[in-house]
Formats: structure tokens, C-alpha cells, sequence
């Protein structure tokens, strides 16, 4: 029946003058016969600007240090040799890192992180106290590496943890060295160290869906239309240099998360401008959209650039599964290069404009769409795999 009624629409002359009335035409069925329907975000007055996302950061840890141990004699009246009453020193916290579904980037990240020192032990036998663990939340899928590359943790599901940073062992006050060969032991020990790593902390998987293209070609504007998060937006090119994250809702509580990327140059796999750094943050998506600006009059060359920067810089990184975003459709020259862009790539291409918030549902459907495909396409390899 959908198919039927758009192509009702195909023939009518009223749509068929408008590409701006197609796209809504078909935006609107496709909606009314989906099971669930995408929940653009409301207005963005009164809202922060958001702090960007934050997928990498090298961190120096310190586990706390043990407490000394005390050296200290009983004084008692008329008792002249009462005996030592040092106290031992407490041990000090170990630093752990934990996993938490309440965490999506690690902007809140510092370095150095330092673990809480032991209490040093006191005269008439009184210990010192074992401080508590410092623990650091990071997101699910957070891998831990050393500063060489050696992978020491993988934080997979909620609740996972490493201790980054073991705290030291409480020194011995001179009570502990008491014996019958020596009766009035005069020394007592220092605590120990903590112990000292500098860590690798990355996210395995940033997003569900990256948001790449050219500078300007309308990544932030699309991110601040579907999602609550709230990029820079301006009229010059690198106006994004830090990736965004923001959440997409759909009425039946389905969320994906969406990153706006920084924008690539030619070159960009040679390290031209910040080139490793952004290529890195695609790395960690699932599904890429590619974004075309429709104001160019040879748009698939956009996109076959985004491809070769993305294949030299890793094999296979291209062929993740992807959708091509034609923004800019409420241009004059946007319907004719469009057509031209249609004939020279062989993907899916959506017509939308992220500032006039036309044909958002559809593109929000379609992005779902695609990566509920991938699900079902992984799902299966991974049971083969074990079948084997």
C-alpha cells in the first residue's frame, strides 16, 4: 500500500514540480507505516552548550601509599623497660577503574589519579586505618592499555574492573618486631609505595552511527536536529575540532547514539591537519553516514574522497555498512546535483536539509534500519563462528 501511495505521489504534477514536496510526501507515509516513530528533539532554548565527546586520554596513575609504622615505648608509672607500643601503618587505597552503563565519554577523565595514602600507625598499639579504594567509572567497552600498546583490560558489560593502581602496604611499627632476643626493638618501617602505571584509555565503540564529510557540509547542524546534543554551529569550515555525541529517540524507548565527527581534508590519511585523530574517532563507529553538500556541482567526488581516505588509512574501514546524506535539498542547484549524485553511487541516497528539518523522520528510520541489519548480520556470523 506505501509503495503504492508514493508512487500516487511519483505522478502527481504538484509533487512532481517539487523535490522539496516529494521528500515530504514521502517522509510522511513512511512514518505513518512504521511501527514506532522518531521523537525529534523540542527546542533548544535554554539549553547549554554541551562539552564534546571524549574517546581517548593517556593517564598517569598512582596507587596510595602505605602509612609509616610507628616506633613508640609504653610509659607506665614505677615501669621502667614497659615495652614498644608502635602501631602499624595503614594500607593505602588502590585505584580501579569500573565499568558503568551511567558513563558515555571520559571527559570527566584527569590525570594523574591518585589513590588515598594509608593513616601512619601511632603510639599505645593504635594502627593506622586502611583507606578506601578510589574508584573511576568509564564507559562499557572501555579498553585499558599500556603506554606501549599492551592491552591489559577490556571492560566489556557493567560492573567490569582493572585495578589500575594497587595501593602500598602499611609499614610495621617497632611493636611487630618484638621478641624474646630483643626486648625493646627500636625501629619500625616506612610504607610502602603505590604502585605507578601510565595507562591508554579508549573506547572500543564510540557510537552507533558517525556523522563524516567534508568541512561545512552540515554534520553539526544534522546532529543538533536529531539529537539533543549541541555543537558549534557557524558559517566557516573547522568549526568542530572535538567529536560530538548525542542520543536519538524513538517512541517505542529505543536510543542509538550519534557522533558528529570533525571534518576530513584530502590528505587526511597522510596526517594532514589533525587527520590520525579524526580517522581515529571513525574507527570506533558502527555504521557511517556519508555527508554530501548538494551545493557543489560534482558532489560524488565528495564522497569518493571520503571512501579513499578512509581505505588508506585502514583496510576495509570503507565497507562498514553506510548511507549517503545529501543535505542542503531546499538549495536551487540541489535537485539537478542530486540527480547528478544518484547516478554515480551505488548506495541509498536521502535528500534531506538539516536547517529546514526536512525529510529528518525518514532519515532517523533509515538509520535505524541499517543498523538493526547490522545486528542481525553480526549476530548470525558470530554463531557461525562458534558452530565451526
Amino acid at each position: 500500500m506505501l509503495k503504492t501511495l508514493l508512487q500516487f505521489g511519483e505522478r502527481s504534477p504538484l509533487l512532481r514540480n517539487s523535490r522539496l514536496l516529494r521528500t515530504c510526501f514521502k517522509t510522511k507515509f513512511a512514518v505513518a507505516f512504521s511501527s514506532y516513530k522518531p521523537l525529534l528533539p523540542k527546542s533548544n532554548k535554554g539549553i547549554r552548550e554541551s562539552k564534546y565527546f571524549v574517546d581517548y586520554k593517556e593517564v598517569e596513575v598512582y596507587g596510595g601509599d602505605g602509612g609509616d609504622g610507628c616506633m613508640s615505648f609504653m610509659k607506665i608509672p614505677r615501669v621502667e623497660f614497659a615495652g614498644p607500643d608502635g602501631g602499624d601503618g595503614g594500607n593505602g587505597g588502590h585505584v580501579i577503574f569500573i565499568a558503568s552503563n551511567m558513563k558515555k565519554s571520559l571527559n570527566h577523565l584527569d590525570s594523574p589519579v591518585k589513590g588515598i595514602r594509608g593513616v601512619d600507625g601511632g603510639p599505645q598499639n593504635c594502627h593506622g586505618a586502611t583507606m578506601d579504594h578510589t574508584y573511576i567509572q568509564v564507559p562499557m567497552g572501555t579498553v585499558i592499555s599500556s603506554i606501549n600498546g599492551q592491552e591489559l583490560a577490556n571492560l566489556e558489560c557493567d560492573g567490569d574492573y582493572y585495578v589500575a593502581g594497587r595501593g602500598g602496604a602499611g609499614g610495621r611499627g617497632n611493636k611487630f618486631y618484638l621478641s624474646n632476643e630483643n626486648r625493646g626493638p627500636s625501629v619500625a618501617e616506612k610504607g610502602a609505595k603505590g604502585e605507578h602505571q601510565r595507562l591508554r584509555v579508549e573506547l572500543r565503540t564510540m557510537a552507533n552511527v558517525g556523522l563524516i564529510g567534508f568541512p561545512n557540509a552540515g554534520k553539526s547542524t544534522l546532529l543538533r536536529a536529531i539529537t539533543n546534543a549541541k555543537p558549534k554551529v557557524a558559517a566557516y569550515p573547522f568549526t568542530t575540532r572535538n567529536p560530538f555525541v548525542g542520543i536519538m529517540e524513538f517512541s517505542d524507548h529505543k536510543q542509538m547514539t550519534v557522533a558528529d565527527i570533525p571534518g576530513l581534508i584530502t590528505g587526511a590519511h597522510k596526517n594532514l591537519g589533525l587527520g590520525f585523530s579524526f580517522l581515529q574517532h571513525i574507527q570506533r563507529c558502527t555504521c557511517l553516514l556519508y555527508m554530501i553538500d548538494l551545493s557543489y556541482t560534482e558532489p560524488w567526488t565528495q564522497y569518493k574522497a571520503l571512501q579513499y581516505e578512509l581505505e588508506q588509512y585502514q583496510q576495509g574501514l570503507s565497507t562498514r555498512p553506510c548511507l549517503i546524506v545529501a543535505n542542503k535539498i531546499d538549495l536551487s542547484v540541489a535537485e539537478k546535483n542530486l540527480e547528478v549524485l544518484k547516478a554515480h553511487v551505488d548506495l541509498p541516497v536521502l535528500a534531506v536539509s538539516a536547517a529546514k528539518r526536512i525529510g529528518l523522520e525518514e532519515l532517523m528510520i533509515e538509520i535505524r534500519e541499517l543498523y538493526e541489519r547490522y545486528e542481525v548480520d553480526s549476530t548470525k556470523t558470530d554463531a557461525e563462528n562458534k558452530a565451526s
